[in-house]
């Protein structure tokens, strides 16, 4: 059994300007940087007491970035990267403001975008990345279960919390702001959540 903080990286200036980054390489701006930091001092409250601390990331430089940064403030060793854990592809959304997006493709639940990774292929992923770092983490702490702190991306979060909650959550019109926990149980295979943090927008 496995405790699963999934963190949504810090801000970026295309988040600022309400840009979809997708598979983007875009770095962290400064209150992105404060917001890893921020997260780190909820994730001391959070997960104290629990072990051994574990923390990965997806390889693209916002999230890796915010791991390091949560890692470094909670004492835990240089995480480890998974290109699995990466944003949703979102084709030729990339770099488009959200304005253009709907003007381009509808709403978003539903928009067909472009050369954009499909929702189900996203899922795979996510779920293939996550056993991955999960059994790197329980390799790194044997025999003591550990606590994995994964930091990734907006998108794949929430295609994990549908998977968790067997579509039940996020609610519609919700999001997950940057540098935001949300914690799930893995059992074996199984993938439980047991709470998010979405903000209506």
């Amino acid at each position: 059994m496995t405790t699963l903080t999934l963190v949504r990286h810090g801000e970026t200036d295309w988040n600022l300007q309400r840009r979809i980054q997708g598979s983007t390489d875009i770095p962290l701006n400064d209150t992105g940087r404060r917001q890893a930091r921020d997260a780190a001092e909820v994730l001391r409250a959070r997960l104290a007491g629990d072990g051994p601390l574990v923390v990965a990331a997806s390889d693209l430089s916002r999230a890796r970035e915010t791991a390091g940064i949560i890692a470094a403030a909670l004492g835990a060793a240089e995480p480890r990267t998974y290109p699995e854990l990466r944003e949703r592809n979102y084709g030729d959304a990339e770099g488009v403001d959200i304005a253009e997006f709907r003007e381009r493709w509808g709403d978003w639940d539903h928009a067909v975008v472009p050369r954009a990774e499909a929702w189900a292929d996203v899922r795979v992923r996510a779920l293939s990345g996550l056993r991955a770092a999960i059994r790197d983490a329980r390799r790194t702490s044997f025999p003591i279960a550990p606590s994995l702190v994964v930091v990734s991306h907006g998108a794949l979060i929430r295609e994990v919390i549908r998977h968790a909650s067997g579509g039940d959550f996020p609610l519609a019109g919700e999001r997950l702001a940057n540098g935001s926990a949300h914690t799930f149980l893995m059992e074996r295979d199984r993938l439980s959540l047991l709470d998010y943090s979405g903000i209506s927008v």
